[in-house]
């Protein structure tokens, strides 16, 4: 079963949720090779119950929000549309940080999605330093009703702090998955005060997860290497969400079947985990 976790009234986020960069083309940049195959990636992670969809308007640019729109909208009222802003693409495809005009990325998301206020919003951080002007941005467009919660991506402890000082932080969106651990003191921090931890890349990203360890603990379980590592993250703390993407129906079942798959402490162990509570 994919269990939920409720981090406001109105925001309630299956804890395996759908990550739609992969709907663009490569890189998450242009169209996707087969249009009708990403509608029915979205209508069928829907179908399944999925209320968590992570997206951007710089996938693609706006391919993917398109997508959404065509598959989904009117959209079913208990799904969440989470995006970001704070970035933008290059004619290359390259990944421009861009922290000025928040306003006008928050507007394209919502033209492009079709919507009159985005469910939730994660600023996108290039790197160390000081959020406050762009994250007090959000928390003003946040006050004007554009936007209903905010987050933050790709960000230290310290980055959090100062943004949680702006305007309530309902999750934090960072890389982690079994071979990228270096948040575990802010994942627990996090769970402490009733924040989510997105994990993005949970399988790895642009270069997916690959160990010898993992492949053997998965064959002992029945499941594939990717379902074990989704079920090691659900597993690492309550407040773990992971949004894994994909272009496939079939791929998109197996990562929602990981939601019922529970790693017994030897395997945890072999994965170098601490051992679930009994």
């Amino acid at each position: 079963m994919n269990d939920s976790l409720e981090l406001a009234k109105d925001l309630v986020l299956t804890r395996i949720g759908y990550g739609a960069m992969q709907l663009a083309g490569p890189n998450a940049f242009g169209p996707p090779r087969d249009r009708a195959e990403a509608v029915r990636v979205l209508r069928t992670a829907v179908e399944l119950g999925v209320t968590h969809l992570d997206t951007s308007d710089f996938y693609g640019p706006a391919v993917t929000n398109e997508i959404i729109r065509e598959a989904l909208h009117p959209y079913p009222g208990s799904l969440r549309i989470v995006t970001k802003v704070g970035f933008r693409r290059g004619p290359d495809g390259s990944w421009d940080p861009w922290p000025h005009d928040l306003r006008a990325q928050v507007h394209a998301n919502l033209e492009h999605l079709g919507v009159d206020t985005l469910d939730a919003v994660n600023l996108r951080v290039a790197g160390p330093g000081s959020l406050a002007e762009p994250f007090g941005e959000l928390a003003a467009m946040r006050d004007e009703g554009l936007i209903r919660h905010l987050g933050v991506s790709n960000v230290t402890a310290g980055q959090v702090a100062e943004a949680r000082a702006i305007a309530p932080v309902v999750f934090v969106q960072n890389l982690y998955n079994l071979a990228v651990r270096h948040d575990d003191a802010l994942i627990d921090a996090l769970a402490a005060d009733g924040i989510g931890f997105v994990s993005f890349f949970p399988l790895g990203g642009f270069s997916p997860l690959q160990s010898a360890v993992l492949d053997e603990v998965a064959a002992s379980l029945g499941a594939t290497p990717q379902q074990t590592a989704l079920a090691w993250l659900l597993q690492r703390s309550p407040n773990i969400l992971v949004i894994p993407g994909t272009s496939s129906v079939a791929h998109l079942r197996e990562n929602i079947a990981a939601a019922g798959l529970t790693l017994p402490a030897d395997a945890v162990a072999r994965l170098g985990g601490q051992t679930p509570p009994q």
